[in-house]
Parts: structure tokens; sequence; C-alpha cells
């Protein structure tokens, strides 16, 4: 919005000042060189003196909007989250901590309104200076009768037109330093390095079983920071694998390195013998299916917002993938039933039912590899329970990926993949893991070590 405000205000002003000026000094020429000559002189002057105050006001112009940032910021955070704010009683810290962020910004904001003021009656200053000079020589050449009074008076005039395009100029100056503050925040994300290009000559991955091998591959975050370390893998199509471990394992990343959000630094990932450099993105994303945490609707129907996994579904479809889910009870019950508007933040379904649709959504899509990011943690026991049979349903003859800290969810996976450190430490499935009294053992162990009969015994 800024930098669109000082296009409109200075764009305008710069054309029409450029103009004026090349007109006026052509006028100035053809009446004395050497006059013309000594108000030229004052340009390059006005030139060094505006330069020299911008560079001074720019950093507090890239200060005031950087706590402009801050404070829209902070207005956003505490208004979305004011009923968290009030019942934790941080009203007044949240308060204490806009004012002071507010006063940065306003210190800041003075300091490069006052400095980038300087450039007007720095500017009015010179022009008075070759106002001076002209009529001093202009005086003297009446005098020596080479130019007459009238040329002088003219001239005069000129000068004052010459120079008040330049001031003009100078005048908007501290838009033109603001909107540069805000260019270089667009620029810090302009600049940010593009994905790589996929492979001109690609391979396609048509009809895919979901073989997948993971060979040697590694991937950090920052360079010094190890994360994933040497990972190798085979999952064999239709197998289910559960990723356990601590936050920081590198689950997610392990998913996103699948999913071409991240490229690998070594090694590499195949998907039924390809390697997902070779195929395009696009490609390589087709087949999976994804339901993560978080559960994103976005504003319209649920009929649209099921639709949104497929390419022109029918409607037996979307019904046939809501029964799957166990999303059609609750969605009959609404008043419109499919047609039921979802507001922006899908806030007229309760989390559980928003779970459920994302679930639906990823049955709709029927795809070859199915990654499942905590999918139940967000719906009740009953409803978790009627999910995994659905889901065991939905696996058969689908690989898929489960990410689940609640390792309940996971003991009928085919493997289980323990990871600690970017690194798998443990493979196999539940009962095997129990055996070896590992990492896995000492996870579940800290999970179940009191099972609902041991409270209630005790």
């Amino acid at each position: 919005d800024n930098i669109a405000t000082t296009l409109q205000q200075t764009l305008t002003q710069l054309v029409t000042s450029i103009l004026t000026v090349m007109g006026v000094l052509a006028m100035m020429v053809w009446i004395s060189p050497l006059l013309a000559i000594i108000s030229v002189l004052t340009v390059p002057l006005s030139f060094f003196v505006t330069m020299l105050i911008a560079k001074r006001s720019k950093p507090h112009f890239v200060d005031q909007w950087a706590w402009t940032g801050t404070v829209n910021a902070h207005v956003e955070e505490t208004f979305s989250g004011h009923e968290l704010v009030r019942v934790y009683g941080h009203r007044q810290q949240a308060i204490a901590e806009f004012d002071a962020a507010n006063e940065r910004m306003y210190e800041s904001s003075f300091r490069a309104q006052f400095i980038s003021g300087l450039i007007q009656p720095a500017l009015t200053f010179i022009s008075n200076l070759n106002y001076v000079a002209i009529a001093v020589f202009g005086g003297l050449r009446v005098a020596s009768g080479t130019m007459s009074l009238g040329d002088v008076q003219a001239f005069i005039q000129y000068s004052r037109q010459f120079s008040m395009p330049i001031m003009q100029i100078a005048g908007v100056a501290n838009l033109l330093q603001s909107g540069a503050a805000s260019v270089e925040r667009v620029f810090e994300i302009l600049d940010v390095p593009e994905e790589s290009p996929d492979s001109e000559s690609p391979a396609r991955i048509i009809d895919p079983a979901g073989r997948i091998r993971f060979e040697n591959v590694r991937f950090r975050y920052l360079e010094d920071v190890p994360l994933i370390e040497d990972l190798s893998l085979d999952v064999e199509p239709g197998q289910t694998i559960a990723i356990v471990g601590p936050t920081g394992a590198g689950k997610t990343t392990l998913v996103n390195l699948l999913m071409r959000f991240y490229e690998v630094q070594s090694g590499r990932i195949l998907i039924d013998g390809i390697d997902i450099r070779d195929a395009t993105r696009e490609d390589v994303r087709r087949c999976f299916g994804m339901v993560l945490q978080d559960a994103w609707l976005f504003e319209g129907t649920i009929y649209d917002n099921i639709a949104y996994g497929a390419e022109s579904p029918t409607s037996a479809d979307i019904e046939r993938a809501a029964r799957a889910s166990f999303a059609e009870h609750f969605i009959r019950t609404l008043p419109e039933g499919y047609e039921s508007l979802l507001t922006d933040l899908a806030e007229n379904v309760s989390s559980g039912e928003r779970q459920l649709l994302t679930i639906a959504r990823a049955f709709l899509a029927d795809p070859a590899v199915l990654i499942l990011d905590e999918a139940t943690s967000s719906v009740d026991t009953r409803t978790e329970v009627l999910i995994q049979r659905a889901m065991a349903e939905l696996r058969r003859g689908r690989t898929s990926f489960v990410i689940a800290h609640r390792l309940s969810t996971i003991r009928n996976a085919d493997v289980i993949l323990v990871m600690d450190k970017g690194s798998i430490v443990e493979q196999g499935t539940h009962d095997e893991l129990m055996q070896e009294q590992g990492f896995y053992f000492d996870l579940y162990e800290s999970q179940f070590a009191q099972s609902p009969d041991d409270i209630v015994a005790g």
C-alpha cells in the first residue's frame, strides 16, 4: 500500500517537473547562455544536498516501517487471541508491549520526517543564492550594454520557474524515501531463492503403485545443524508406515522431502523406481493425499470443500467419501446439508467435524500414497475409533505414512519407523519393537505406564 501511495503521489509530479525544467532551460539558454550556465550550476549542488539529507533519513524510514509492521502484527495477534489474553490476565502486558512498539515507531517516524523535512529549506536557500547571482551578473551585463533590462527581468522569472520544479521534486523526497524503505522489504521476499525448475524432459509417473525408496538421504535446514543424515528406507506398495519420535526428530521433514516441498541435499528418493527430481512436482504430488494436523477448509460449501480432492467428482463420489470418513451423519444434520456454507475460518463447525471433512477430501482423491499427520488428534475417542476402521479399509492396497505422537493409533502398522535426530534408530512392528525394549519401548511406556485399568485399580 505504501509503495502504491508513493507512486501515485510522486509519479505525476516527477513527470511534470522534468518537462517544466527542460522547457524553461531552453528559454533561459535562448535569452542568455552565460546566465543559464550559472543557474544550471545550482542543480548538482541541489542534488548533492538532497542526497546527503536523504541518505541520513533513509535508515529512519526503514526503522519506521519495520516498527509499523511490528505494531500491526501485535495488534492483529492480540485481537485474534483477545480471549486468551484476558483469561491469562495479560491485558496490561499486551497494552505495555503495544505502547513500547508504538513509541519506537513514533520516534523513528519523527526522525525520518524531521531529517527529510530539511531538504525543502536547504533547496530554498540554494535557490535564493541563484537568484542573487543572476541579479548581480545580469546587472553587470545591463550596465555594460550586452543585455537589456527586460531580458534580465524575464530571465529572473524563468530562473524562479526553473528552481520551483527542482524544489517540488525535493519536496516529495520523504515520500520517495518511505517508498524505498517499503520496496526493500518487498525485495527481501522477492530475493529469496526460488525452487529449482523441473527437468526439461521429465520422467512421467503414471498409475503409481506406491513403491517408495529412500537412498542415503541427507537434509539440513541449517548447514551446521544436522537433521536427516544418511537415511535409507524401502517401502513396498500397500504397506502402512508409522513414523514416531520426539518433537524435532524429522518426521514431518521426511514427508516434506517426499513431496518435494524441500529438495534433498544428497542421496535420492524414488517412487516406483523414478527419482522424484527427474519428475515434475505436479506428477510427484499427484501421487499423494494428505490429512494434516491443522484442518484447512476454505470459504464455501461443504460439497465444494470435499470436491477439492478430485477433478469433476460426481455427487455420488462425494457422498461415498463422506460416508467413508463418517462425516455424512453430521452433514445431514445441518439445515442445508452438503450445501451448507462454511465461514472464512470454518468456525461454524467443530474442530472434529473439520477434521472429518479433510479426511473425506483425502478419500475422494484416492491417492496412491496417503499421508496422515496426526490425522485423528482433533476428534473424540468414539469418532477416532470409527475413523481408524475407515482408514484400515482405505489403506488396503495403498501405501500410507502415518505421523503420530499417540502410539495407540499405529499399533497395527506394517512397519514402525522410530526417528530421533533425523535418523531411523529402530524399525519393525509394534511387537518386535516392544521386545527390543529400546527407544520405542521407552516412548510407549511413557504414554501407557498407567492404563485406565491401573488408575481405577489404584
